[in-house]
């Protein structure tokens, strides 16, 4: 790994980690835990998104809202904060009405960095989209398994599996190897 890796922490927000959300992710709290022990490592190298609903629909995106119409409400709302561990870190935040991350926000983000370790919710959507996006920019990204939660076990796997057939520019891994690979 390269001394300018960027961790790259997707969506780790109130609506999907409360169980009373219609978004909770199971195995949010696992994932957290395992981020949280990451982010020291990154120092100032660390980025957050943000997913939220744009403030008028387009598209594909009218009938989403129609089914989740829960969703919306302003980038302000409590809702779309991150959770209290991640909030107020110092660390950029990038904020976008998409699942994927990847964009010009996100590239100024980077600060130069063409390597990132990506871990966040979740990882069958938003995980999925920011690294594809990436990835055919050219960054190279590292999944860090454990620090991702999808919709289910099973659909956290298929989009692990899917993002491999993307190597070498988009790897598999877990957070013990992320951390071995910064000593």
């Amino acid at each position: 790994m390269t001394d300018d890796a960027t961790l790259v922490v997707v969506d780790m927000q109130q609506v999907f980690g409360d169980p009373a959300s219609p978004w909770f992710t199971p195995r949010f709290a696992e994932a957290e835990a395992t981020i949280a022990g990451l982010v020291p490592a990154f120092g100032d190298r660390v980025v957050f998104t943000r997913f939220i609903a744009p403030e008028r629909p387009e598209g594909a995106w009218v009938p989403y809202y129609e089914q989740w119409p829960f969703a919306l409400v302003p980038a302000d709302d409590p809702i779309y904060d991150l959770v209290l561990a991640f909030r107020d870190t110092g660390h950029a935040v990038v904020t976008e009405p998409t699942f994927g991350k990847w964009g010009p926000s996100l590239r100024e983000a980077l600060r130069g960095s063409t390597e990132v370790v990506l871990a966040g919710v979740s990882t069958d959507c938003c995980v999925l989209s920011t690294a594809l996006g990436a990835a055919d920019a050219g960054v190279h990204i590292r999944v860090a398994a454990d620090a991702c939660a999808g919709l289910s076990d099973d659909d956290h796997r298929r989009a692990l599996d899917a993002m491999a057939l993307y190597a070498p520019l988009i790897e598999i891994t877990d957070s013990a190897a992320v951390l071995d690979g910064l000593r």
